[in-house]
């Protein structure tokens, strides 16, 4: 590897970051070499975590001139692959101060927290780490290239997981941030809804966290197979997102049932067109005849 953390004086930003070192390193292979990025960036060494409770840590001087990444060595491997790459933020964005001086201790929580737009100052922080982690392990001009054509379907997100060596949610995370078509990806816990993905232009999604999902929705269906992703069903638009006044839409689900209690469950909306918009028909009738075109 090229890259030395000269070339990255002038960025603090995960994008600025991520965007810098993958221009620098054109070649670099994927799965993304995670450990020697870190070490090529004085990481003097990834060690195995011991406190409990924690995915992470940093231990660093005041100057940052090096660091010691540790990471939860029982975590599987995407999971461990993504810690190194979320300590490797902390290290990196010079903002980011942790409460004891010289050392970061990041949870598990905190690796699953995305919302930049945050005024606390140690939650953005976390999310500044996981997205730059997400752009590094999954470089979205690589994502782009990979991603099948056609329609969104969740079977492509085990295929991303595997080629990038990450964690299925991490694969469906970048999957509903950059497939060309407006979709969201809903992350649940025991029927649950516990966090969500989706592009900047797909509608706020109006389930909130850690409520029940619809029971309407696909997720109550009785023959899911783990592990194996449903079909496409047609639901209401309303039990999931918000519209804008008189705007009309087709709404379809998928699930992707994992283990332990755990789902992912695809929302692809079709936001119809201005002369869509003139069909006469009522609503409830489109719904309708939605549902029929995907029996």
């Amino acid at each position: 590897m090229k890259i030395t953390r000269i070339d990255l004086a002038d960025t603090g930003s995960p994008m600025g970051l991520a965007t810098k070192i993958l221009s620098v390193e054109k070649d670099i292979p994927i799965p993304m070499p995670i450990e020697e990025l870190a070490r090529q960036l004085d990481v003097e060494k990834i060690a195995p975590l011991t406190t409990v409770g924690f995915e992470g840590g940093l231990l660093t001087d005041e100057d940052r001139s090096t660091g010691i990444i540790l990471v939860n060595q029982a975590a599987p491997e995407g999971r461990r692959r993504f810690t190194i790459g979320h300590e490797l933020g902390h290290f990196l964005i010079a903002t980011h101060k942790p409460v004891e001086t010289g050392k970061f201790l990041c949870s598990r929580a905190d690796m699953t927290n995305w919302s930049l737009d945050q005024t606390n100052r140690y939650a953005r922080m976390e999310a500044e780490a996981n997205e730059f982690s997400g752009l590094i392990l999954i470089p979205p001009p690589i994502l782009r290239k990979f991603i099948p054509k056609g329609d969104p379907t969740l079977e492509h997100v085990p295929m991303i997981a595997q080629h990038f060596n990450v964690s299925k949610e991490a694969a469906a995370r970048a999957y509903a941030r950059y497939h060309p078509q407006e979709i969201a990806v809903v992350v649940i816990e025991d029927g649950i809804v516990k966090r969500a993905h989706k592009r900047p232009t797909f509608p706020w999604i109006s389930v909130p966290y850690g409520k029940p999902v619809p029971r309407t929705s696909i997720f109550r269906a009785k023959d899911q197979r783990p592990r194996v992703a449903s079909e496409l069903s047609a639901i209401s638009p309303e039990q999931w997102v918000d519209l804008k006044p008189g705007q009309r839409a087709e709404l379809f689900e998928q699930m992707y049932p994992q283990q332990d209690g755990y789902a992912l469950l695809m929302l692809w909306l079709e936001v119809e067109e201005a002369e869509e918009a003139d069909d006469d028909r009522t609503s409830a009738q489109r719904f309708k005849d939605q549902q029929a075109r995907w029996r």
